[in-house]
């Protein structure tokens, strides 16, 4: 039994037909949209926020081999179900998922239809805006801890790329386990990401990161090093590693980087790859809600949305984003 919840017309969405070479030669199609059908299993979201994330932009300039063409964009949303089962009809649901917007049609669009089994009520305690921009970056976060161990009370977790959205999700969660946090970053003082218990920050661009590190451990160096960026840190987060440490890889510069095997099996450490375009959008809804009871609680926070920009106004939210801003950008279809 399905029920529909009328809504206005004139709907549109953001349309990719082909691969760019580079932001100023993308085309975004800003195209009518039909309100798709609601089939049995499946729910239709009127999008009402919808996180621009890098790799948003990134598989829009067809630099994710598994993006399907045309579509549209966009991995995060939040919005009011408008079709589908009964009981989800007018509830204001969010999730994400690495398939939305790569494989499928994604957020950056007013309509999304989405099995129901991705759908999740939005937690009362943050903002529509803020529930569309939670998804990736802490379903990323909370993945690499999942599979490496969370971090708990006693131990000392260090976050390489601090300043990025998955960085400072990575804080959040690893401060609520209860570990001690060494935040690194290009500039001095803590991003307000954070949000959570006091963090040692250390300013890449001042310090020398593995003898900070060993300095604020006295000696012993960190348990689990998330590294964000990959390459650029590879070394000095290999020199802060604990014996029997791990160190969690989501995103690299370069592909290939100097290897200590001697080093590696000394330490006894382990190395996790996390692929956030590998988890769909049923098993990302999974993440968020183990994450949930620290979003009501309060001891994980959403991202404060910086901009808002409509459809017609894409194109700019797109180039920030990919000017390395850490402004976190929502559409608003």
């Amino acid at each position: 039994m399905s029920a529909v919840l009328n809504t206005e017309t004139a709907a549109r969405a953001v349309r990719l037909h082909d691969k760019a070479a580079n932001l100023d030669a993308l085309e975004l199609d800003i195209a009518p949209q039909q309100e798709p059908a609601a089939k049995p299993g499946y729910a239709v979201v009127r999008v009402c926020a919808a996180a621009v994330n890098p790799s948003d932009v990134k598989a829009s300039l067809g630099l994710m081999p598994q993006a399907v063409w045309p579509r549209s964009p966009g991995r995060d949303f939040a919005g009011v179900v408008i079709a589908g089962p009964g009981e989800w009809v007018g509830r204001e649901v969010y999730g994400s998922g690495g398939d939305i917007g790569i494989t499928r049609d994604g957020s950056h669009a007013r309509y999304l239809l989405l099995p129901v089994e991705a759908l999740r009520v939005r937690p009362r305690s943050i903002t529509m805006d803020e529930a569309g921009a939670v998804g990736v970056p802490f379903v990323t976060a909370y993945e690499g801890f999942r599979r490496s161990g969370m971090p708990q009370a006693g131990q000392t977790t260090l976050v390489l790329g601090a300043n990025g959205k998955v960085g400072q999700a990575a804080v959040q969660l690893a401060a609520q386990g209860g570990a001690r946090v060494i935040a690194v970053q290009r500039r001095p003082g803590p991003f307000e990401g954070f949000a959570c218990a006091p963090v040692d920050v250390i300013d890449a661009s001042a310090e020398d990161i593995a003898a900070r590190v060993r300095e604020i451990t006295d000696g012993r160096g960190a348990d689990i090093v998330y590294n964000t960026v990959g390459s650029a840190y590879f070394e000095a987060a290999n020199k802060a590693m604990a014996k029997g440490a791990t160190q969690i890889f989501i995103a690299t510069h370069d592909r290939a980087v100097p290897f200590d095997i001697f080093a590696f099996y000394r330490g006894m450490h382990t190395y996790v790859g996390i692929d956030s375009l590998a988890m769909g959008c049923v098993a990302s809804t999974a993440q968020l809600d183990v994450m949930r009871e620290g979003f009501e609680r309060g001891t994980l926070k959403p991202f404060p949305v910086a901009r808002a920009f409509g459809l017609d106004e894409a194109a700019d939210a797109y180039r920030l984003v990919l000017s390395g801003s850490t402004d976190r950008v929502v559409l608003r279809p």
